[in-house]
């Protein structure tokens, strides 16, 4: 798949980055939403994840935009402020790592990925976390990915009907740490699926999310 992610914004909501990260290659600017005010990455999380996107997108501008500080949760206010600054800034795509088992968030989660579809901003999200469901992964009109760490990095594959995929559960390589022992995860197949994506993109022209997932299912 050709394609470096040139022209497109790509917010990563999770817990900040660490710019002085040599994995951190691309222009990259932070917003916070957490009380602590900055946008240091305190986990390695959102660095690890930041990192996996722009090894595939390397031509994409991106914003970490922290709504987790110490723990990876973080209440629904920030997750709805993190969305509507995404919209209002024009991202075209929102990396969301994570998700949630609270079917009480549904109606509100639904809202915000219906206005981001709307406004040409693509969400890609967990679907699934240890086989049950999560959202907003799993909400209508969001890219949801599956983890499958039999999946090379830089590959994936179409999990059934609708916009699902499956994509590697591993995030990048650290020199002398065998792959087995790194993190992995449904965070870093969400992550990976998101740079695969952003080089679709690239020429893609609309960039729905069904438009989406034809050019991705076209491209296997």
């Amino acid at each position: 798949m050709n394609g470096t992610g040139k022209g497109l914004k790509i917010a990563v909501i999770d817990s900040g980055v660490n710019l002085r990260h040599p994995h951190i290659v691309c222009r990259t600017r932070r917003v916070v939403f957490t009380p602590d005010g900055h946008g240091e990455d305190l986990l390695g999380h959102g660095t690890a994840v930041m990192a996996a996107i722009q090894e595939k997108a390397p031509e994409a501008e991106y914003w970490a935009v922290k709504i987790f500080s110490r723990t990876l949760r973080a209440r629904n206010t920030r997750l709805t402020a993190a969305f509507e600054w995404s919209i209002a800034n024009q991202m075209d795509i929102i990396n969301l790592s994570l998700g949630t088992p609270n079917q009480e968030a549904r109606e509100t989660l639904q809202e915000l990925v219906d206005r981001a579809t709307a406004a040409g901003t693509l969400v890609i999200s967990a679907c699934t976390n240890k086989y049950r469901a999560v959202l907003p992964g799993s909400l209508e009109g969001v890219l949801g990915v599956e983890a499958d760490c039999e999946i090379p990095r830089d590959s994936y594959r179409i999990a059934g009907s609708g916009l699902r995929f499956r994509a590697s559960g591993y995030p990048r390589p650290l020199p002398g740490m065998p792959q087995d022992e790194n993190l992995s995860g449904i965070s870093f197949a969400v992550a990976n699926m998101t740079g695969l994506v952003a080089r679709v993109c690239e020429n893609l022209n609309p960039r729905s999310p069904a438009a989406v997932y034809d050019a991705l299912c076209a491209a296997l």
